[in-house]
């Protein structure tokens, strides 16, 4: 599922982010969602959460599971 629509990712769902500083390779990272913190329901470059793990920041590129 795409991690385009804030509607896609609910809290704790799996998912692949991209953090800012991977953002020029495209290195994704996993976790599960912890808060999600794009307001607009909808977000070209994806809805910006932050995970459980670490409190890594980074923009959703896929959702995994729910």
């Amino acid at each position: 599922m795409t991690g385009k629509l804030r509607g896609n990712i609910r809290p704790g769902a799996l998912v692949d982010i991209v953090l800012k500083k991977d953002q020029p390779t495209g290195k994704l990272t996993r976790g599960h969602v912890k808060r999600i913190l794009t307001n607009s329901p909808s977000h070209p470059h994806g809805i910006k959460v932050m995970l459980e793990e670490g409190d890594q920041v980074g923009r959703v590129q896929e959702v995994l599971e729910e």
